[in-house]
């Protein structure tokens, strides 16, 4: 008994030092890829926006208030709320954090305890007569064993599947981010693009009203003998024709409809959007310089994370080839009688560290080490390409917008004129000095030349929406939870 009493402080030191040893980290050390990053973009904005300032950019949050309108400032904000998509996106994400807890776990030592009352009734021919329970001949075992466990990181395996852990939520954190941007932005977009149909209905509305005008005219100079009836027949067929063009747009715009209902995540039954033409043209957007798109793209910011966890595999892939340390001690409490149970001869306990390593796998664990590292190569390449499509669409969208800016001056001059010859052969058409198949060509140009105005309007505003989304929706990495 005193060479065991003097073995426990030996053995109680040893597994201090054991756990209290940070050890090494075998593995590289994670620096973000380098990646071709412009002094400014290639596509200036339209005119009359200024380039931002450092600390300038698209409001956080509720980017689409910059629209000022409360139509779509409500359905904007179901988006996180009823979505399927986002709420998926959320419930991943909520698997990645409580993964990241189970590889923390892993720090800690594993404690199990068990309770267990074993009788054994021996044969006569084995019966021990003098043990207690002699009376109905049983033998009876009281145990209570705790095992304790800990593997000691010595080689930083631990420290980095915890780490591979939180690196993987802020990525899944960074994906419904995301999610939430991509989903918000289509919505803006599909609603945009109802207001253009919206427009347009309008538009033929207003032009109904004068196409009956012109029967009513070309009606009162037949009566007059000043027209002929095909005249008649061609206004009664444009307005005809115009009516029906006015019911095809209700086709549409139920579509568009029922989609953003979708993305509200409710039935199309319980949304309706009132109609409201497009009025303003697109608000001044906040562009910045492109190495803030490191920052601000949360798919960006996804990708990089899943870098930096590809990185701390490798990391656990070379540990691997080290051998390990496990630190275990068991103790507890056994009798042969429930009232002496609890009494110090009834203790017992054992202790000792366990080395592990595997002599031959067969290349096994180097394999693995390989192809750790041209996973992380992937993931790379995969960052590089997600930053030079974020820039490529920055781009696309300032050059849209830029152009569609000059082509709505254009097409605004393009409408004018073709009202002025509008209403220059309608007076003609009046006075008896040109046929009324003049006046129905100048009708139809002026009314193609308003709706496309119109579908500028629509695709400006679309492009606007689309720049913000390229630009991050106001997000930035310093929003990404830490784990």
């Amino acid at each position: 008994m005193p060479r065991i009493s003097q073995r426990v402080p030996i053995i109680l030191a040893i597994m201090a030092g054991c756990v209290a040893f940070p050890g090494c980290v075998v593995g590289p050390a994670y620096h973000r890829p380098m990646v071709a990053v412009p002094d400014a973009f290639k596509e200036s904005p339209p005119a009359g926006w200024k380039q931002a300032e450092p600390q300038e950019g698209v409001p956080r949050g509720e980017w689409w208030a910059i629209y000022q309108d409360s139509q779509l400032n409500a359905l904007e904000t179901q988006v996180s709320i009823s979505n399927q998509n986002v709420l998926g996106a959320l419930a991943r994400y909520r698997e990645a954090r409580d993964q990241a807890r189970i590889a923390r776990a892993s720090q800690l030592p594993s404690v199990t305890a068990a309770v267990s009352i074993t009788t054994v009734r021996p044969p006569p021919s084995v019966a021990r007569p003098n043990t207690i329970n002699t009376a109905i001949g049983n033998n009876v075992d009281y145990a209570l064993p705790v095992d304790i466990s800990y593997q000691a990181d010595v080689w930083g395996s631990i420290r980095r599947s915890v780490a591979a852990g939180a690196l993987t939520a802020q990525a899944s954190a960074a994906d419904l981010e995301n999610a939430r941007l991509t989903y918000q932005s289509q919505l803006a977009v599909l609603y945009f693009e109802l207001q253009g149909l919206d427009g347009d209905a309008d538009l033929l509305q207003t032009t109904l009203a004068l196409y009956q005008q012109s029967v009513e005219l070309t009606q009162d100079r037949f009566y007059a003998g000043v027209s002929s009836e095909a005249d008649v027949a061609q206004a009664e067929t444009q307005l005809d024709t115009t009516r029906a063009e006015l019911i095809d747009v209700g086709v549409a715009r139920a579509q568009f409809e029922h989609a953003i209902a979708t993305l509200v995540g409710k039935p199309p039954a319980e949304v309706s959007i009132r109609e409201e033409a497009l009025r303003a043209s697109p608000p001044p957007i906040p562009v910045g310089v492109p190495s803030a798109l490191l920052e601000r793209r949360p798919d960006i910011a996804a990708t990089e994370r899943t870098v930096a966890a590809a990185n701390e595999q490798i990391g656990i892939a070379k540990a691997a080839l080290f051998p390990s340390l496990t630190l275990a001690a068991a103790g507890g409490l056994e009798s042969a009688s429930a009232i002496a149970w609890f009494s110090l001869p009834s203790l017992f306990w054992s202790a000792g560290p366990q080395l592990a390593a595997t002599l031959f796998d067969g290349g096994k664990r180097q394999a693995q080490k390989d192809l750790q590292e041209a996973a992380y190569e992937e993931t790379v390449a995969q960052y590089r390409q997600t930053v030079l499509t974020a820039f490529q669409q920055v781009e696309d969208e300032l050059a849209a917008l830029r152009i569609l800016e000059q082509e709505a001056g254009a097409q605004d001059d393009a409408v004018r004129s073709a009202q002025q010859t509008l209403d220059i052969v309608t007076e003609q058409y009046r006075a008896g000095t040109t046929d009324y198949l003049q006046v129905i060509s100048a009708q139809t140009i002026a009314l193609q030349n308003q709706r496309t105005a119109l579908d500028i309007l629509a695709r400006r505003l679309t492009s606007s929406v689309l720049l913000v989304e390229a630009l991050g929706g106001g997000w930035d990495a310093s929003q990404l939870p830490a784990h």
